[in-house]
């Protein structure tokens, strides 16, 4: 769905692991690397297309993960000129996404890449929280930056709290 401004609705998907690393997933065929995500389609609501994006890029169930959190509204970020195609209507001049955090709870064997007919991922590890924001293609590093900063407290209730001199405490 592409809205009145020209950005498509997506969801973002940062999964992480009780030691606060994040899934980073490697593009089929390619030396790029990004979070899951994909678009809403008509008349599903954002929770219905992560449930299914999640699915279809990595194989995981809604069964797999919990929920920690979201963006509180959408983040955008717009597609250099060389990607826009003008040639199609309505014309897509970026994304509008709306972020979640998800923890896995399912062992890491569930992750699989070949439940889809045309696999977006072909490999993928753990990488520190704030990697993914040198990693990303230059055009998302500052949605990226804006979702992890929002997203932090999930990450932080997952694995624990770092406390000011260094510690880590617990979260109940």
């Amino acid at each position: 769905m592409i809205d009145e401004e020209g950005f498509r609705a997506n969801v973002g998907i940062v999964l992480g692991n009780t030691d606060g690393r994040v899934f980073w997933g490697k593009r089929v065929g390619q030396d790029a690397w990004q979070f899951p995500q994909g678009g809403i389609h008509r008349h599903e609501s954002p929770e219905d297309a992560l449930f299914r994006e999640l699915e279809e890029e990595i194989g995981l169930r809604a069964e797999h993960v919990r929920i920690l959190g979201s963006t509180r509204g959408w983040l955008r970020y717009r597609l250099p000129r060389r990607f826009v195609r003008r040639h199609r209507r309505p014309v897509c001049i970026g994304q509008k996404q709306k972020w979640f955090f998800l923890a896995l709870e399912a062992p890491e064997s569930c992750v699989r890449f070949d439940v889809s007919d045309k696999p977006e991922f072909d490999g993928w590890r753990w990488v520190d929280y704030w990697q993914p924001v040198r990693e990303v293609v230059f055009f998302k590093q500052c949605v990226y930056r804006r979702a992890l900063q929002e997203l932090a407290e999930c990450r932080d209730a997952l694995c624990g709290a770092v406390t000011a001199d260094g510690g880590i405490t617990s979260q109940g």
